[in-house]
């Protein structure tokens, strides 16, 4: 991985910051399905905001009560642009570039959630047993194949360490067990992770370690 700087760490975030990139998501989202309008970060960003970061944007539509289904989801792994331009970036493309769906459309917007994990730098592992679901995302890479998983999926479904590893390589496009192969890169990056609670609602920050306590007791 590359190195870079000015990049902003993920312990200098807020949940005002999460809110705010939240809702920077959601109107970068709204202003271009509805307007076609890229929008730009207003003049009142905090400056921590404007640093280097890296960035994911989710989008989930409520399929019913306590169910929602994936939308989009695109995002940086390098940090090449400033934060609040990356969150604009990935939530435009997660909403109308993500090749496993339709982009949505005007009369979905009232029905999604958004949610943005802003990413740590990557470090390669020296053992699968430096992954700690929970707090971990990974990359699996080897030659032209890439892939990744956000800290928050295998908290989802409760995956153990090879599990999680065997599901990365699938999304690298590679065989489940490419993680045993010396060939094969493998790294890791923490997450924070900011989320509406419902359409245009309140921005919460998820507890990943928690919610794997309450969710995977047997991990």
């Amino acid at each position: 991985m590359s190195t870079y700087s000015n990049i902003i760490s993920l312990s200098e975030l807020t949940l005002s910051d999460g809110t705010y990139l939240v809702q920077l998501a959601r109107r970068a989202i709204e202003e271009y399905i509805t307007k076609n309008i890229k929008i730009e970060p207003g003049k009142e960003v905090d400056k921590k905001l404007l640093k280097n970061g890296m960035a994911f944007v989710t989008v989930d539509r409520i399929v019913g009560p306590g169910q929602k289904e994936l939308r989009g989801c695109i995002g940086f792994l390098q940090p090449v642009s400033p934060l609040v331009k990356v969150v604009i970036e990935s939530a435009i493309a997660a909403a109308t570039e993500d090749p496993r769906f339709p982009p949505l459309s005007p009369d979905e917007l009232g029905a999604i959630v958004i949610e943005v994990s802003i990413l740590s730098s990557p470090i390669p592992i020296k053992s699968p047993s430096d992954i700690v679901i929970g707090k971990h995302g990974i990359i699996v890479s080897r030659g032209w194949h890439s892939g990744t998983l956000l800290p928050q999926v295998p908290v989802e479904y409760c995956w153990d360490v090879e599990t999680f590893l065997a599901e990365g390589c699938l999304k690298a496009g590679l065989g489940a067990d490419c993680w045993l192969d010396k060939r094969t890169k493998i790294f890791i990056y923490e997450g924070r992770v900011f989320y509406e609670e419902s359409p245009r609602g309140a921005v919460k920050e998820r507890k990943l370690e928690e919610e794997l306590k309450h969710k995977c007791s047997s991990i």
